[in-house]
């Protein structure tokens, strides 16, 4: 991916989207103080310089009978990159295995599974996690609750001081906002 210097406008609009992904263009021009067109035009950009992989509804796990989160820590016996690589396209075909990390260190997968309870969990550790290949040990941990789950990542807006989201200042117009916003640095 190309390196591209992203302007207040365009790290408004990406705090906006990240907020609330479903504002509409005319909010969102709003909010980042330009017109819905060039602001429809610079969310485009950002999409297809990869900055918005996409957009998705937060559902509630209990809302549909997950009522467990257990991280696993998996180890392999052969990380060579063929048989990291077989892992993971193997936890892909698990739906239960809603995220999971490469690691340095002892552990070599970090896995976060749900489950409807502590027996179905159990059921894939043994059916389906700890019999497969390469996999040598698992070690299991329950959460006992979230205390904080923010998507994304800190997008700070140049000039403006971190918000807890509420302050939704129009930011100055900045650069050609008839254009996309994103600058090419060499």
């Amino acid at each position: 991916m190309r390196r591209v210097r992203l302007d207040r406008i365009d790290q408004r609009i990406l705090h906006d989207l990240q907020d609330n992904g479903r504002i509409t263009n005319v909010e969102l021009a709003r909010r980042v103080g330009i017109s819905a067109p060039p602001c429809l035009r610079r969310v485009r950009a950002l999409e297809r310089a990869g900055y918005v992989r996409g957009y998705h509804a937060e559902i509630e796990p209990r809302a549909l009978g997950y009522n467990v989160i257990v991280f696993a820590q998996v180890g392999l016996s052969s990380q060579a990159e063929h048989d990291l690589q077989a892992f993971e396209q193997m936890v892909r075909q698990w739906p239960e295995v809603r995220e999971c990390y490469m690691l340095a260190g002892e552990t070599d997968f970090l896995l976060k599974i749900v489950a409807e309870d502590w027996d179905t969990y159990q059921a894939f550790l043994t059916s389906k996690l700890t019999p497969a290949p390469n996999v040598t040990h698992v070690k299991s941990a329950l959460s006992i609750r979230t205390s904080k789950c923010e998507p994304g990542v800190p997008i700070h807006v140049d000039g403006e001081a971190p918000s807890n989201g509420e302050d939704r200042r129009p930011v100055e117009r900045l650069g050609d906002i008839r254009g996309a916003g994103l600058h090419a640095e060499k």
